[in-house]
């Protein structure tokens, strides 16, 4: 899976490489070139999920934030 996903975002690389001299000269070129920038930034996404240890994600959570009262500023 994570093979696989590498190398669908090298393939997006190498496509936004050939594409991009072109994006000024067309409005499709452009539109093209947007749409693959997104379908990569989707790709490493996904990529950064399947590393992120997910028990210490579930660990973070259980302990709660201490939140600022805005007291916690005049206070002196």
């Amino acid at each position: 899976m994570k093979k696989e996903i590498i190398q669908a975002i090298e393939k997006k690389k190498i496509q936004l490489d050939k594409l991009a001299p072109q994006v000024e000269k067309s409005c499709i070129c452009s539109q093209l070139y947007n749409k693959l920038v997104i379908e990569k930034a989707i790709l490493k996404k996904q990529l950064d999920d399947l590393n992120r240890n997910k028990f210490a994600d579930k660990v973070i959570r259980l302990f709660p934030k201490k939140k600022t009262l805005i007291c916690d500023y005049f206070g002196g």
